[in-house]
């Protein structure tokens, strides 16, 4: 009698196992890899193959790092010449023709008025250090310690960065109003609610009995990114220049997400035609790779040699990729093609909202967009006069939203106050052909999500 050899047993996909292995090993903090479970491989331009052979329009482009979307040739091609030189890939902060050519990039790129008498620091490889070094220079300038911020604001994740923000435990930061249209914190939206913010403002720092003591400086974002993409108003912007510069307060910008074309200009500041005393850059100045500085007006440079240091702020490798990355953005017109694209995203994703009451609002600048979803059964949670009524964000529904995008190959983000808001930070060597995919996919996952039973499984927020 013939033995029949059991059927041997499939192995699982290797990329579960990794994904298995990752879960076992990292740690809790971990985020992207719980709502994005792939295995990227490969990765060119727009597009990223996971172990799976699944291939993936990305929206995230490394929360807003690759201005030249993954593995461009001209960034490869400045990486291939710097190893094939021989110099030395770890100088600390000694001078080299790298940083220098990256220098010289980059100055060309800043606000006339500012580059004219610029400084330059090299900080740590993140932008949270870049902020805290701006804290600490401010603070050494100005001999005070007080630092005015905003609700909704993001600035990093080390202790002074995230005091700074608007999610802070431990608030030792003077919290101003940040100006929303969808949101206004007074009920009145429009250029009425931007002029009030910018009114309490002023009041508070002129009160002598309203418990602020004068600031080292103003931090601020131009489009606030992790907030929900709130683009700050031009008009507003030059309120905050003028209070700042009237009360000898420095200026901080915070461009570490929406520098280098990614607003449609190529410094989100240049909208508003602000020059900032600071201003903070990381993620695209690096080309794809980790790099951040600060910018400022030489007469803050008062601190000391050593004030601000870290092992890492020579990186020759990101600045040959970074001056790649610049010089490539700004030969080839790509902030004002992302202005142009940016607006007709803008514009189809705002006309879905006519058959999608679930979606709340669309805004933000350039290619830098939320679409911010809503419960619109539910009782309205602000009422505006530029606006009318605003209903609760619908955290589960963007949830939902987020996986049925990753089922269709498109990569998207969250973000807002509740984790109801769509991001999208595509590269700025996004086609017309791509761009379009883009706004069918996330259609198309809307569609799929609000026939789903994602209200059951998780309530939105309350009052």
């Amino acid at each position: 009698m013939a033995v029949t050899e059991p059927a041997p047993v499939a192995s699982p996909p290797a990329h579960e196992g990794i994904l298995r292995r990752q879960a076992l090993r990292e740690s809790a903090a971990r985020t992207y890899a719980r709502s994005l479970p792939i295995v990227p491989v490969r990765a060119r331009g727009m597009t990223i193959e996971g172990a799976d052979g699944r291939r993936y329009l990305d929206c995230l482009s490394g929360a807003g790092t690759l201005a030249l979307g993954h593995n461009h040739p001209v960034v490869l091609e400045a990486i291939r010449e710097v190893i094939d030189s021989g110099a030395p890939l770890h100088v600390l902060d000694l001078a080299t023709p790298v940083k220098d050519a990256f220098t010289t990039e980059l100055f060309a790129t800043l606000p006339r008025e500012l580059a004219d008498s610029a400084r330059i620091q090299f900080c740590g490889p993140a932008g949270t250090d870049a902020v805290e070094a701006a804290f600490k220079l401010v603070r050494a300038a100005s001999g005070r310690s007080e630092l005015l911020a905003f609700t909704g604001a993001y600035h990093g994740m080390t202790a002074g960065a995230l005091a700074a923000s608007g999610g802070a435990p431990d608030v030792r930061v003077t919290r101003l109003p940040f100006p929303q249209n969808y949101r206004c914190p007074f009920g009145i939206g429009g250029e009425r609610g931007a002029d009030i913010a910018a009114h309490w403002t002023e009041y508070l720092l002129d009160d002598p009995k309203g418990g602020v003591s004068a600031p080292a400086a103003m931090i601020l974002e131009p489009v606030q990114g992790e907030g929900g993409v709130n683009p700050a108003p031009d008009g507003w912007m030059r309120r905050m220049r003028k209070i700042t510069q009237e009360r000898s307060v420095a200026l901080i910008a915070d461009e570490v997400q929406t520098g280098v074309g990614r607003t449609g200009t190529f410094w989100a500041v240049e909208h508003s035609g602000i020059v900032p005393d600071v201003m903070v850059l990381s993620k695209a100045i690096g080309g794809s790779l980790p790099l951040a500085v600060i910018v400022y007006r030489a007469e803050l440079d008062l601190w000391q040699p050593g004030a601000h240091a870290g092992t890492f702020r020579g990186n020759q490798l990101a600045m040959a990729a970074g001056a790649a990355t610049l010089a490539y953005v700004r030969e080839n017109g790509l902030a004002e093609r992302a202005g142009t694209l940016g607006g007709r995203m803008l514009a189809r994703l705002q006309a879905l909202s006519a058959d999608h009451p679930s979606i709340g609002d669309v805004r933000g600048r350039g290619l830098m967009i939320g679409i911010e979803l809503v419960d619109p059964e539910a009782e309205p949670l602000t009422v505006t006069a530029e606006n009318g009524s605003a209903p609760p964000p619908d955290p589960a529904l963007a949830a939902a939203v987020q996986q049925e995008c990753l089922r269709r190959g498109l990569i998207v983000e969250l973000g807002g106050r509740h984790s109801a808001v769509v991001r999208l930070l595509p590269p700025l060597t996004l086609t017309d052909e791509q761009a379009t995919a883009v706004v069918d996919r996330l259609a198309d996952a809307l569609r799929a999500a609000e026939r789903s039973p994602y209200r059951r499984a998780s309530a939105g927020p309350t009052r």
